[in-house]
């Protein structure tokens, strides 16, 4: 793997891992599962990654295809991509993602498996997701490796969720309320910063300014 490719795959985990937010996750997680045994934990962790891995896969493999059908340019999506995950990070240093999320979770909590719907869809694989990794996926369109790069990424990204999802409950308990609070805000603002690229990048593709002066 040459260096080019290491460091945009490094910035793709990063932007991943902020915006599926396994450490916030974790938490939720606890309160879905709450009262079940290790083994069916282990069991609702590990479908809703799994099925998080294959609608993200999909969004990433065929989603600037269903765009050029729907008439979208990838610099288009690229800039409403940027902003959707601007408003992410806002609602992650405002506190109100993890209010919504609490929300959502709330809404399954009488249910027998959350594994799918809430967890899966959309705690995991939310817009937020899907969004990224269509403009990962666009970077390098017409290039495999950096497409299956891409995936090889989001496997990973989901790998330490569900690692997390398994020591979720230790998890919580040594970072606790605040520590959870200062994490979520650290992560909001490097989401910000990187939604902030996917915008810039996304206006120099339309010409509006040089690439070079970013």
């Amino acid at each position: 793997m040459t260096a080019d490719l290491v460091q945009p795959l490094i910035t793709a985990f990063v932007t991943l891992f902020v915006i599926i937010d396994p450490l916030g996750l974790a938490p939720l997680f606890v309160a879905l599962t709450q009262g079940e045994d290790a083994a069916r934990r282990r069991r609702i962790a590990l479908t809703a990654c799994l099925v998080a891995a294959g609608v993200l896969t999909a969004f990433g493999i065929f989603g600037e295809t269903v765009l050029g059908v729907a008439g979208i340019s990838m610099p288009a999506f690229r800039v409403a991509g940027g902003a959707l995950l601007f408003l992410t990070a806002l609602d992650m240093l405002f506190e109100k993602r993890s209010k919504r999320r609490q929300g959502q979770g709330g809404m399954s909590e009488e249910s027998e498996d959350p594994s799918v719907f809430p967890l899966a869809i959309p705690l995991i694989a939310g817009p937020g997701a899907i969004a990224t990794m269509i403009l990962l996926s666009g970077q390098n369109a017409g290039d495999i490796a950096w497409v299956v790069s891409v995936h090889l990424v989001m496997i990973a990204v989901l790998a330490v969720t569900f690692i997390l999802f398994l020591a979720s409950g230790v998890l919580e308990r040594v970072l606790g309320p605040l520590g959870i609070n200062v994490i979520t805000r650290l992560l909001g603002m490097l989401l910000a910063a990187l939604a902030v690229q996917f915008i810039l990048d996304g206006l120099a593709e339309f010409g509006v300014f040089s690439a070079a002066a970013l």
